[in-house]
């Protein structure tokens, strides 16, 4: 039976890699598994499941999971309960693992001892894999890997996570295990005595091994000092972030061109294939502006986002990334967050999706819930159609002092205004629900900085197009052909003089939304391109395009919708529409994925209340005020 013939089966056993982060575990499970993983949601929780088959004889196949990285057995996060539940057999639809894989960082024995003898404790069959040997070696940290599992009274072998082969030892101790439960090393297990008698009898035993060893001294890594110097410093460091973050927004916005042209072509053939074949009727309008539309809608942006990701990734895989939490903890600290938050506020800015996907790494469950709340007010990719549009047809082409572009400028205020609005947010929620006693300052691990794996990126990207595309997909997919529905029927009577989409529910609805939006500058025709905008933002443009009966590809709609709006409305109506789009609610496939997140409907009711309540109160502003200087007239 070759590799490729090998599946999962009931039987398989079940293997657990269990490691504190930084370990080097995951990348332990990228060389045991390969390609053949899946990633799933745990029953009942948002953190994700990741499991691998890893084939060790040609009738041998396991199952292998990789934990959440924790450093200890007593949960005080979402990822840490999911760990201890699935090592205590009480994860819903999981057994209890036949072999549990403990990942120790050979670099740091000190540290991750106790979670091996926390783990030993619970009487599970055990393996010490002692991994990043090769780091350790460098140092001068030489482990007699004999006398270590002497000490612990457990096997240990040899791994070097990153290298090919660098699980040798480690697959050959699998091959020869005899997996029935007989031939499987079970230890007693201890009866629990207090969490701190445990943590002071683990803090004696580790200190003796090491006293026996002989490593009992603490080993710095001089690399990763020199560097931490200069990337940390207070000044240079926060400068050398800036400029890197720069970078990485102009990426995502200008390599993202080319694959978002041939996605949008791709759309244009398969649309134009489906009008060749069918006749113009709803089947047709239900393919084409529904289904591919929908699903176009989706794949557009997903270059930003692995794009985005690919950065995140390799900042992660080299250390770097919690060095930039690190630097930001202070400036957020003010605001009531810690530096856990930047990055998923970091990602909100291609897509406020996998932003609020990323907050599961905060373990402070009211920073997790603040940072989803604001998330959506960075600015996104899909409101710079509208941005556009708009500025295009309001603001002229002028240049100020030192060839500062107006246009750009007002650009960027919009930006800035979505970040500061963030953190007025984020402060009067900490005004609301924070006290002195909850306090918490930043505690994390700087890991030793490494050369990223192609492999782990490869794989991390994957993995970030499977989740993208299976939970967001099915909620655009279907929101969309809702909205078709709505803007298609009733059908226009016959010899009608208006646009189709006014006589459809869509546009009796536009007209009822005027009386809500007429404060703020709004005719019907915004209300009416509000609806589609639900679904997806940048729709608004095409929207537009359908009220104003104008035809033709988005491109052609934009450049022609220029003068019709620059016409018909008053620059206070577009500034408050500007307004209205830097605050206003989400799409609702963000509203879906909060409620995924937060596992109910409390979260994404106060998001779309106080997003609406926002953009609303800003739109009315900035209309009244506009109205004020004279920039009411059309």
């Amino acid at each position: 039976m070759t590799e490729n013939q090998v599946h999962f089966f009931p039987k398989d056993p079940l293997v657990a890699l269990v490691g504190n982060p930084n370990c080097g575990k995951t990348s332990l499970f990228n060389l045991l598994t390969g390609g053949k993983q899946k990633v799933a949601n745990y029953a009942g929780v948002t953190v994700e499941r990741k499991e691998g088959r890893c084939v060790v004889s040609s009738s041998r196949t396991l199952r292998v999971l990789d934990l959440p990285g924790v450093y200890s057995l007593y949960p005080r996060s979402i990822d840490e309960r999911v760990t201890c539940d699935v090592l205590a057999g009480k994860a819903s639809g999981e057994k209890v693992p036949d072999l549990v894989i403990c990942v120790l960082d050979a670099t740091n024995l000190r540290r991750n001892l106790r979670l091996a003898l926390a783990v030993k404790r619970l009487g599970l069959p055990c393996i010490i894999a002692l991994n990043m040997v090769d780091v350790a070696v460098k140092r001068g940290i030489e482990i007699n890997v004999e006398e270590l599992s002497q000490e612990l009274e457990m096997p240990v072998v040899s791994t070097v996570g990153i290298k090919n082969l660098g699980d040798q030892a480690l697959r050959k101790y699998l091959i020869e295990i005899d997996w029935s439960k007989k031939g499987l090393s079970e230890i007693a297990p201890e009866s629990p005595s207090g969490l701190q008698s445990f943590a002071q009898i683990d803090n004696q035993i580790v200190q003796g091994i090491l006293r026996r060893l002989g490593l009992d001294k603490i080993v710095p890594d001089p690399v990763s000092d020199r560097i931490d110097d200069f990337l940390l410093h207070p000044v240079y460091g926060l400068i050398i972030l800036a400029l890197l973050l720069f970078f990485i927004f102009q990426a995502v916005f200008t390599w993202a061109v080319w694959p978002m042209d041939m996605i949008k072509l791709a759309t244009d053939w398969c649309s134009q294939g489906v009008t060749l074949i069918f006749p113009d009727n709803w089947v047709r309008s239900l393919l084409v502006n529904g289904l591919i539309a929908g699903m176009g809608g989706v794949i557009v942006f997903l270059p930003q986002i692995l794009i985005l990701f690919f950065f995140i990734l390799i900042l992660e895989e080299s250390g770097y990334l919690p060095r930039a939490a690190f630097l930001l903890d202070r400036l957020m600290g003010a605001v009531g967050l810690s530096g856990r938050s930047f990055i998923p506020l970091l990602s909100s800015f291609a897509c406020a999706i996998p932003g609020i996907m990323a907050t599961r790494t905060i373990t402070n469950t009211r920073d997790r819930i603040v940072t989803i709340l604001i998330a959506p007010l960075m600015t996104c990719s899909a409101r710079l159609p509208v941005y556009a549009l708009l500025i295009a047809a309001f603001i002229p082409e002028k240049k100020l002092t030192l060839g500062i572009q107006l246009q750009g400028l007002v650009l960027f205020a919009l930006y800035l205004m979505g970040i500061v609005g963030a953190m007025l947010v984020a402060w009067v929620l900490k005004k609301l629900t924070s006290t002195q006693s909850n306090f918490q300052p930043l505690m994390m691990e700087l890991p030793t900085y490494h050369m990223p794996r192609v492999r782990n990126i490869l794989i991390g990207l994957w993995q970030r197009t499977l989740i993208f595309l299976g939970r967001v997909g099915g909620t655009i997919m279907f929101l969309t052909v809702a909205l078709w529905f709505l803007a298609s029927f009733p059908s226009a009577p016959e010899n009608a003089q208006l646009p189709a989409i006014e006589y459809s529910f869509a546009g009796m609805l536009g007209k009822y939304l005027t009386t809500i939006f007429a404060p703020i500058g709004f005719n019907w025709e915004i209300s009416i391109a509000l609806i589609p905008g639900m679904a997806a933002r940048e729709v608004i443009v095409s929207s537009l395009g359908t009220v104003y009966a104008i035809a033709g590809q988005q491109a052609d709609t934009a450049q022609a919708l220029l003068p019709v709006i620059s016409h018909s409305w008053s620059l206070a109506t577009a500034l408050s529409l500007l307004a209205w789009f830097v605050f206003a609610p989400q799409c609702l496939s963000t509203i879906a994925t909060v409620k995924r997140e937060t596992g109910g409907i409390k979260i994404p009711a106060i998001m779309l209340t106080y997003l609406f309540v926002l953009a609303y109160v800003a739109s009315f502003i900035t209309y009244q005020v506009s109205l004020s200087l004279g920039w009411g007239s059309i």
